[in-house]
């Protein structure tokens, strides 16, 4: 298979090209930069000296010959690629937010201050989050050339924090879920800005767009879908994005409100400050049974025994998402702790996840990498 990148000197495109460089199925990699096209993939990132070369070529060159092009740009820039894409033929993987939103233009114009460049794109293609739209991926791979909108970093991690307890009814209805995510500096991209310049951000934490990120619209539709699977009503979201001094990995803390059948004990005040308790850690197994089942088959999520807590190190350079679960001390609130790395599952491990479900190879190839120890 002959694997095709535009955009292969950004911080996602370099890492699809890392990963792709050791996958099984690849026999060969074509790249494309903008910004160093002519030069070597090794000139930009040394670390692949001896082992990829070549030099960076347009991006027509990489369409002409590909069997799936990855596209790691910018914001609304990459819909011309997938037009020549699909009528070449060719499968499109777009890690940008362009594809994300299948033919919703309303909610992506009204968040990214964009319209649609080929709106006939966006009723065939498929937002790319495996754990929920497997499926679907794999039946419209069968008919031809597909269109995967990879998914966001945050809306992935918050998302499958989330997903079981929203399939199984464990949420209140009419409740809000309360997301508090802090990512790495590497989700800003590659090119400076001062809000990622290193003493900006270095020893110390802070929220950023607050009640304004992008990624909001996103997660919500999320949750609406897997709600609308389980036959429920999806409750309403706030997220609240904080940039942490790390370069790499994401962690969600998220905040469920559970339904009156799910707290403990049914009908206590939700406002009582109670010890830790048996009862308590009763109905936590419980509801960690519940999340380790619903994710049985799932190669890439980790629901963690007790005791352990999701931690961005432990899944550093790695496809997979680890999760937690805890109760708060009244035993009303489910509190999940969700962590992965957001340039490999939150960007280019998940894309390569994509690629394999499209051409029908096992899912984990290419994957397998135990996570960097630290």
């Amino acid at each position: 298979m002959i694997t095709g990148i535009i955009g292969a000197t950004g911080y996602a495109g370099a890492e699809l090209v890392r990963l792709l460089s050791v996958h099984p199925k690849v026999d060969k990699m074509l790249l494309c930069s903008v910004s160093f096209e002519g030069k070597g993939i090794d000139d930009v990132y040394p670390n692949f000296l001896g082992r990829i070369s070549g030099a960076l070529l347009k991006a027509e060159d990489v369409i002409a010959d590909s069997d799936v092009v990855f596209a790691g740009l910018p914001h609304g820039v990459g819909e011309p690629y997938a037009r020549t894409c699909m009528d070449k033929g060719i499968h499109y993987i777009d890690l940008s937010a362009d594809f994300r939103f299948d033919d919703d233009e309303a909610t992506f114009k009204a968040w990214y201050g964009k319209s649609y460049a080929h709106p006939e794109l966006h009723k065939i293609s498929i937002y790319g989050l495996p754990e929920l739209n497997r499926n679907r991926i794999k039946e419209l791979a069968a008919r031809g050339s597909v269109i995967i909108g990879n998914p966001g970093c945050y809306p992935t991690c918050a998302s499958l924090g989330v997903f079981p307890a929203l399939a199984k009814g464990l949420s209140l209805e009419n409740s809000t879920i309360i997301v508090d995510s802090a990512s790495g500096i590497t989700g800003g991209g590659r090119e400076p800005s001062r809000s990622f310049h290193y003493p900006e951000c270095a020893d110390s934490i802070t929220p950023y767009k607050v009640g304004e990120h992008r990624h909001t619209p996103e997660i919500a539709r999320n949750f609406d879908a897997i709600s609308a699977l389980g036959g429920h009503k999806a409750p309403s979201l706030i997220f609240t994005p904080h940039l942490a001094p790390m370069n790499r990995g994401i962690l969600s803390t998220i905040y469920i409100p559970l339904s009156e059948a799910w707290r403990l004990p049914p009908g206590a005040d939700p406002k009582a400050i109670r010890p830790p308790s048996k009862d308590i850690e009763a109905k936590t197994a419980a509801i960690r049974d519940l999340y380790t089942d619903f994710y049985k088959n799932e190669p890439f999520v980790r629901v963690l025994p007790a005791g352990l807590f999701a931690a961005t190190n432990r899944v550093r350079q790695s496809n997979y998402c680890h999760i937690s679960v805890h109760l708060d001390q009244s035993g009303s609130t489910l509190i999940v702790t969700s962590a992965l790395d957001n340039m490999v599952k939150g960007a280019a491990g998940q894309a390569v996840q994509n690629m394999n479900v499209v051409f029908g190879i096992d899912e984990k190839s290419g994957l397998e990498t135990i996570p960097a120890l630290f």
